[in-house]
């Protein structure tokens, strides 16, 4: 991804540069999960109660590191 775009998520950045994981324009539950380090069904759950908006890509889940960023920036100090 592009620099801007990068630091359109301030957040999100700063928890994949901890992780030792890079942005992608679109995450699966493994990614998110992995970002979090829990399961992908607490990602699932997540997603069921509406704390994290999830795109349907042809039969696929896909969640917009802009969706990551607002669930970081509605936690916590950005905890989740």
């Amino acid at each position: 991804m592009k620099q801007d775009e990068i630091n359109s998520y301030p957040l999100l950045r700063d928890y994949l540069a901890l992780r030792g994981l890079s942005l992608k324009p679109a995450f699966t539950i493994h990614d998110v999960a992995q970002i979090f380090a829990v399961s992908g069904r607490t990602i699932q759950s997540w997603v069921a109660a509406g704390q994290l908006k999830s795109r349907n890509i042809p039969g696929r889940a896909r969640i917009l590191p802009a969706d990551v960023e607002a669930l970081l920036a509605g936690s916590d100090r950005g905890r989740c």
